[in-house]
């Protein structure tokens, strides 16, 4: 949690700074609340002993009718030294409390009452004041370090490659930007707002008591003891169930995602009931924690008010005692009533902070492990520029996933010129896809090099490479925002002209002049309200919009029909001519014109070369081919 103050600004600092002098100002407010409560009560006192005489005890009353003939209007401060000398002179000196008690006394008048009346609401409109000026302080800082550290959350999983993103699990790092942000936000505003009160007002009220009477700061401390070890020993108890906690949601988060992005699925498979148990399996779970920690939690006011109510017994009664012995009035103990109740009510203050703080730690914990988490994918500190245009090379390339033993695919070697096709086939799990991503590195080589134009891609920045390269992925993703924006996505500077010249080659135009508002027609998030053939056409048209050096195509004339997947090609050919093209396919139909075919099995390279050569050399490609076409088809 301290980590991530390090992210305050300045400013932030000078926030936090004037909060602590608007709590001491509040406090002092508090305080003098308290000053002016025991000023209105000893006003009271002195008044009805002021209006009636007889009920002052025998030794004052004795004072009163001998020395100052029952007068309060012979009562000054003069004739109260005379009498204080005399009795001195006389061998009975008289106690300095006892003639101040007296010319209170006697001054006492209700104009004291009004005074201390005023001054208490006046302090307490102050204090409200401050607090709101406190909250309004508190809301501001703890608002943007949320923003900022959910800014620095998605710039960092922008950046993530797919291991780190595998690592992680797109469930949690949803939670994590925004759940555990909002519980660290939370936290923040009651560490601000109560974190310094509670302390201050608890020093400054001990002080209080005890510069007054050392029995009742005993009964104090006492009571703040037990009450730091009850909170203690429920922190103890409550910690690993919040630790886990955010797993569960993460976990609640994964299966709620399964339902709504498969819902077809789920729907086609009468599966209903069976996805409703997994998620009544994790949401009872997160019940059963939280109503245990929930109950964990409620402990604390039963115990503040047992302490509290004990503190105020212990008062009364220590306060009884020490007012029989005469050592204390009834205003001074009504004072520590009320400087007790302050200092557990700092505690009490502190109870929501409590109960946020343990969670609100394990969520600023789950937010520093992505920010401190390395790119296992990084720019070179000297980027070359690129020497060649429109070529791939992989030169002796394996690779294997992070923590894995086994290579996915191993001693791979192939040259793409400019303008030529190249296409992978191959069973599913023969390392087609992975292969793909190595040229656009959202992976890393294991082992040899792949270049782009020349130059070993961990050499190029990583916006250089990409902006050469115009990638269709397996599955088509569409973003919310309109038909024109989703192709422009690449080129936001993308003219009007050109979008419909990409949406040609993709053979998108004439479906989306169907739709109500052309090219302005909204596209629901992930292409929802899109069929799927419509949606690799326009994820193919994205990739043609930026006029790319090099097409990446990872399956993905897939969900197109024959005829289609025809047309885009020959489209491809002829306005894309100088392109340099790679292609993962598992038709034959869509790479048997490809200028180099390359196949794999298990992750090797097992043949190499046009489609005739292939189907003559190679058994693997020839027994793909004819699970598909005819002997006659494929002229054999």
């Amino acid at each position: 949690m301290l980590k991530l103050y390090k992210k305050l600004r300045a400013r932030d600092w000078a926030i936090v700074i004037a909060i602590i002098g608007f709590t001491v100002l509040q406090v002092y407010c508090t305080m003098s609340m308290v000053d002016f409560t025991s000023g209105i009560i000893s006003s009271i006192t002195y008044l009805n002993y002021h209006n009636n005489p007889s009920q002052m005890s025998e030794a004052f009353l004795g004072i009163f009718n001998s020395v100052f003939g029952g007068d309060w209007a012979n009562v000054t401060k003069e004739s109260l030294k005379q009498f204080a000398d005399l009795s001195a002179a006389a061998g009975q000196p008289i106690a300095q409390e006892l003639l101040d008690m007296i010319l209170n006394v006697a001054n006492a008048s209700t104009t004291q009452i009004w005074w201390n009346g005023g001054m208490m609401l006046l302090v307490a409109l102050s204090a409200a004041l401050v607090q709101a000026i406190i909250s309004a302080l508190a809301s501001y800082v703890a608002a943007h370090t949320a923003t900022l550290v959910r800014k620095e959350l998605n710039d960092k999983v922008m950046g993530f490659s797919l291991a780190e993103v595998n690592k992680f699990s797109t469930p949690s790092l949803i939670t994590r930007v925004t759940n555990d942000v909002t519980q660290v936000q939370m936290a923040n505003l009651l560490v601000m707002r109560m974190v310094f009160s509670a302390p201050i007002t608890a020093i400054w009220a001990l002080c209080k008591i005890q510069s007054s009477s050392g029995e009742l700061t005993i009964a104090t401390a006492v009571a703040i003891v037990v009450l730091l070890l009850s909170i203690g020993c429920i922190m103890l108890i409550a910690m690993p169930k919040f630790k886990s906690m955010q797993k569960i949601i993460d976990r609640l988060n994964t299966v709620t995602r399964e339902n709504l992005t498969g819902i077809r699925v789920v729907h086609a498979y009468n599966a209903e009931s069976y996805q409703e148990g997994k998620f009544k399996e994790v949401n009872d779970h997160l019940t059963k924690t939280q109503l245990f920690t929930g109950r964990i939690m409620s402990l604390f006011s039963p115990i503040m008010m047992l302490i509290l109510n004990g503190v105020s017994l212990a008062m009364y009664w220590i306060g009884a005692s020490l007012i029989n012995k005469g050592t204390i009035d009834f205003a001074t103990v009504t004072s520590f009533m009320l400087l007790a109740s302050q200092i557990i009510m700092a505690f009490v203050m502190l109870l929501m902070m409590f109960i946020m703080w343990p969670r609100a730690s394990v969520s600023a914990k789950r937010i520093n492990e992505v920010l401190d988490t390395d790119f296992s994918i990084k720019d070179t500190e000297k980027p070359k520029e690129r020497i060649e245009e429109g070529t791939v090379a992989f030169n002796d390339v394996s690779f294997r996933y992070p923590d894995a033993e086994n290579s996915v695919i191993e001693h791979i070697s192939f040259e793409a010129k400019k303008g030529e096709t190249v296409a992978f086939i191959g069973a599913t799990g023969s390392g087609k896809s992975t292969l793909i991503n190595l040229v656009t590195r959202l992976y890393d080589v294991s082992e040899g090099s792949v270049t782009v134009d020349g130059v070993d891609v961990r050499d190029l920045t990583q916006q250089d490479l990409r902006s050469v390269i115009g990638y269709v992925p397996q599955k088509g993703v569409l973003f919310s925002g309109t038909v024109e924006e989703n192709i422009a996505f690449g080129n936001p500077k993308l003219s009007k002209e050109d979008a419909i010249k990409a949406a040609k080659v993709a053979c998108a135009d004439s479906f989306i002049n169907e739709m109500e508002k052309g090219y302005d027609s909204p596209i629901a998030q992930g292409g929802q309200n899109v069929s799927g053939g419509q949606k690799q056409r326009l994820c193919i048209a994205r990739a043609v919009a930026i006029k790319p050096e090099i097409l990446v195509f990872d399956d993905s004339f897939s969900a197109l029909d024959y005829k289609t997947d025809k047309v885009v090609r020959e489209n491809l050919a002829k306005e894309a001519k100088d392109v340099t093209k790679l292609i993962v396919a598992q038709r034959i139909g869509t790479i048997m014109n490809a200028d180099s075919i390359i196949v794999l099995e298990e992750g090797k390279m097992v043949g190499k070369g046009k489609h005739a050569d292939l189907l003559r050399d190679c058994p693997v490609y020839r027994e793909i081919a004819l699970s598909q076409l005819s002997k006659e088809e494929l002229g054999l």
